[in-house]
């Protein structure tokens, strides 16, 4: 399990942008760590649990306002990046008319135009550079989801992770599996149920079912936003 970092002594809180926001699960946990949070949405989101928001155009924003926060986290659209929408896949889905857009390439440029440290989190496949992995069995958590970030300009070492105590339960090719995760993922098939995901996530103020299974769970970030804290201290203290 990923240990916890003490959280350092600030005078104001750590002013957070959370990009791509959604229902807040990254905003969620950046307060955990003692932050205040903005979220940018291209689309309402009537659950969100920041302390701000605004309706907007993501990488947009980060560009006329980035500078005004001291940390920004970017989790731009996965529909896009991962092996489902890859080789043949990207062939069948264009002729469905299931086109996605690309964001973390706009979202870098505009995040390192402005200076400001940040993250991008993404799924497996994606273009994230890959500087850090988490896992909800890293923070004893009946959900796995396992997530990439990026970090720009700053660094924290990688926790070990976990062997998995077993499957994650439902259908595979006509076989059910039990197991001491649910799978937070589409419908059916014995995937998790609204319910299910609130606990398995840790997220109490949204029953919106499609938000709930795109939301990261408040604990994997939390754990980013005390290692931010604590390598600024560090640095201030060098």
């Amino acid at each position: 399990m990923a240990q916890p970092i003490p959280i350092p002594h600030s005078r104001r809180p750590l002013r957070v942008l959370d990009a791509y926001c959604c229902i807040g699960g990254a905003t969620r946990g950046y307060q955990l760590a003692g932050a205040h949070v903005t979220g940018i949405d291209i689309a309402p989101q009537p659950d969100y649990c920041g302390d701000a928001f605004v309706q907007g155009d993501a990488v947009e924003y980060i560009r006329e306002h980035g500078a005004a926060y001291d940390f920004i986290h970017a989790s731009p659209p996965c529909q896009g990046e991962g092996a489902p929408t890859k080789g043949t896949n990207r062939a069948r889905n264009a002729a469905l008319g299931r086109i996605h857009p690309r964001l973390i390439g706009p979202t870098r440029t505009a995040l390192d135009a402005v200076g400001v440290p940040y993250v991008i989190e993404n799924v497996a496949g994606s273009s994230v550079r890959k500087d850090l992995r988490l896992c909800g069995e890293m923070f004893g958590l009946a959900v796995l989801m396992h997530r990439y970030f990026e970090l720009g300009g700053w660094s924290i070492p990688q926790p070990p992770h976990p062997a998995h105590r077993g499957r994650v339960r439902g259908w595979r090719h006509g076989t059910f599996y039990d197991g001491p995760y649910v799978a937070a993922y589409g419908s059916g098939g014995g995937k998790a149920t609204v319910g299910e995901i609130r606990a398995a996530k840790g997220i109490d103020w949204s029953v919106d079912h499609l938000r709930l299974r795109e939301a990261l769970p408040p604990a994997y970030i939390r754990w980013i936003g005390v290692a931010f804290l604590a390598h600024t201290a560090q640095e201030a203290a060098a």
